[in-house]
């Protein structure tokens, strides 16, 4: 559920693609807190730890189910042997110690534990600690950053207007053509030429999310596809595996796929 990163790490690489970067930087200077939205694998994660890391504070990322409660996230009591303590949940220990704190996804989390986070995000920037009846006043580093896909809302699956009008909100959306060929060269380790045949299939086969797919190719399954290219795995099958098996289990759909593909790499 929780991953930390430090500032300590090698750099994520990150291609801006507008102003994203400055927005965030001023939202940070002024203590906003950031919500990101766009389709999965657009690199909305991989924007927030290349952030943290420009910013150099440490990232505290929590990956929101629907199972998540809020003293998943605040912290609970334990039994140890024969006392009971107190541990601190992912976001206490961001608002501590002046960490990022990235809730993934947030919309997959239950309704009650996202407003938890509203007196993190106005004037107040404190965390009541219910169950402690404590109140923890944030960090001055302290920032905290939501996403979730617009593609999934559905009336049980949405923030509320309540907690969006909390947030300075980016859209991300897939890299212009130039950009995310240059992103899946770099990250698949694959030459130019082949990132942008893999680029260019893309960019047909997203045409076929008004006809019956759910969710489009993303760039993070075309660095999935480059590398196993990369590895020796030939062109079509790592195509087949890495973006079409995923996308659909349709056969029709699945050949119209691979139509596309077999057009660039047949």
């Amino acid at each position: 559920m929780e991953t930390m990163r430090t500032a300590a790490d090698q750099a994520p690489f990150y291609q801006p693609v507008g102003n994203e970067v400055e927005i965030f930087e001023a939202a940070y200077r002024k203590r906003l807190p950031v919500m990101l939205k766009g389709p999965t694998g657009c690199g909305k994660t991989r924007f927030v730890e290349y952030m943290a890391h420009r910013l150099r504070r440490p990232l505290i990322t929590v990956a929101c189910h629907e199972d998540l409660t809020s003293s998943d996230l605040v912290g609970r009591f334990l039994l140890e042997g024969a006392e009971t303590v107190w541990q601190d949940g992912p976001l206490t220990q961001a608002v501590k110690t002046g960490a990022f704190c990235y809730l993934d996804e947030i919309v997959e989390a239950r309704t009650d534990t996202t407003v938890v986070i509203h007196p993190l995000t106005d004037h107040r920037r404190h965390l009541p600690l219910e169950k402690r009846g404590q109140e923890i006043q944030a960090h001055d580093d302290f920032m905290l950053v939501i996403s979730y896909n617009p593609g999934y809302q559905t009336v049980l699956k949405d923030l509320k207007p309540s907690t969006k009008q909390r947030f300075v909100a980016l859209t991300f959306d897939y890299p212009p053509e130039e950009i995310e060929a240059r992103i899946v060269a770099h990250e698949a380790g694959v030459d130019a030429a082949l990132a942008g045949k893999l680029v260019a299939a893309a960019r047909k086969a997203r045409n076929l999310k008004d006809h019956g797919l759910q969710e489009v190719t993303s760039t993070r399954a075309l660095v999935y596809a480059g590398s196993l290219m990369a590895s020796g795995v030939a062109p079509l099958e790592a195509c087949q595996v890495a973006i079409v098996n995923p996308q659909t289990d349709d056969a029709e759909l699945a050949e119209a796929l691979m139509e596309i593909f077999r057009a660039y790499f047949g």
